[in-house]
């Protein structure tokens, strides 16, 4: 049976995004939501683009890039936000835990019209022509995690400090030029006022 126009909910469901709160197991200064959390990593996964492209002499797709940035975490609509001690505890539960998004990224495509699933397929599920792409949204989306750990750092907040330590050793893990260049570059303003940055 053909779908009706008003069955296509795929907005509706990304407009979610909002509710969805991160960090739910710590004390935050500052909530911070999905989809304030997959704007930040898609702007940051654009920059990262633009670096590898001006600085190291790549030929990245920077717009796809900050597509994917976007869509990254849609899954969490039907997933919810599980908290990365549980996510990362072996490697069972990461591997399940990846093929839990996976199926709900499809699940939340059946919402699109058959004439847009293939572009949205291509933003959610990406395949390997965006191979180094992907890994500077992963490397987007530690910066932004890691960026969250010194604000609530900077309101005072002590409940975040084994988080930043942890995070920061997973972005040097990444081995990531692109991140190295925006954490020597762009980093050290997110420790400054208004007044001390305002142009």
């Amino acid at each position: 049976m053909k779908k009706r126009s008003d069955d296509y909910a795929f907005f509706a469901m990304m407009f979610r995004l909002k509710w969805i709160d991160r960090w739910a197991l710590m004390r935050n200064s500052e909530n911070e939501n999905l989809s304030e959390h997959s704007l930040e990593v898609a702007m940051l996964s654009h920059a990262l683009c633009v670096i590898g492209n001006r600085r190291f002499g790549k030929e990245l797709d920077a717009g796809m890039a900050a597509v994917i940035g976007l869509y990254h975490d849609v899954s969490e609509i039907l997933t919810g936000d599980m908290p990365t001690p549980v996510k990362y505890l072996n490697k069972e539960i990461k591997e399940a835990y990846k093929d839990i998004e996976k199926e709900a990224d499809r699940k939340l495509l059946t919402l699109l019209p058959e004439y847009m699933k293939e572009d949205f397929r291509e933003a959610m599920l990406p395949d390997d022509r965006y191979g180094y792409e992907k890994k500077l949204v992963k490397g987007a989306d530690k910066l932004s995690a890691y960026i969250k750990c010194l604000q609530e750092k900077k309101a005072g907040n002590d409940e975040f400090r084994d988080a930043e330590i942890s995070t920061l050793k997973q972005l040097e893990a990444m081995g990531l030029k692109e991140v190295d260049v925006f954490m020597d570059e762009f980093l050290p303003a997110y420790s400054k006022t208004l007044d001390e940055i305002k142009p």
